[in-house]
């Protein structure tokens, strides 16, 4: 039985040592397509989007509406290519803090519709990758590689 037990431990973690490369590129792209399109269509429908901040009560909402939308833009772009991945994704996590609070909020009735949003599933997402970082198929990795072999030279 321990045998067996030992085996369920360490086969899967044998394997995920191969692929450790894999997850943060995933949830890279994943999440940087879709605010990368998010912004994207924020930046092209301004005055409708400052008008829902409005609504939500967001403060200053003809500057944060484009800074939003660039933050949304910029950010998923830099992560689906890896580049400064710890800071676009700190940067969205809190775009979705604010939105969760903003436009959401009023609906929580429980922690199980708290945790339904895709507002916290990227919220998630995003906090994994700014803390666990990029990746090794990454911009960021690169230059970690590249900029650290200067440094010690």
């Amino acid at each position: 039985m321990k045998f067996l037990v030992q085996w369920l431990i360490d086969w899967p973690r044998q394997v995920a040592r191969y692929l450790t490369w894999l997850a943060p590129l995933f949830a890279r792209i994943t999440v940087g397509w879709v605010f990368l399109w998010s912004g994207w269509g924020k930046l092209h429908s301004l005055p409708q989007i400052t008008d829902n901040f409005v609504s939500w009560g967001v403060p200053f909402p003809h500057i944060l509406t484009p800074f939003v939308s660039g933050v949304e833009f910029f950010g998923g772009l830099f992560l689906l290519v890896g580049l400064l991945t710890r800071i676009s994704a700190g940067a969205l996590g809190i775009t979705m803090i604010v939105a969760i609070r903003a436009a959401k909020w009023a609906d929580v009735d429980s922690l199980e519709t708290l945790l339904g949003f895709d507002e916290f599933e990227y919220l998630a997402l995003f906090l994994w990758l700014a803390i666990a970082g990029a990746g090794a198929v990454s911009v960021d990795h690169w230059l970690e590689r590249w900029f650290g072999r200067k440094l010690r030279a």
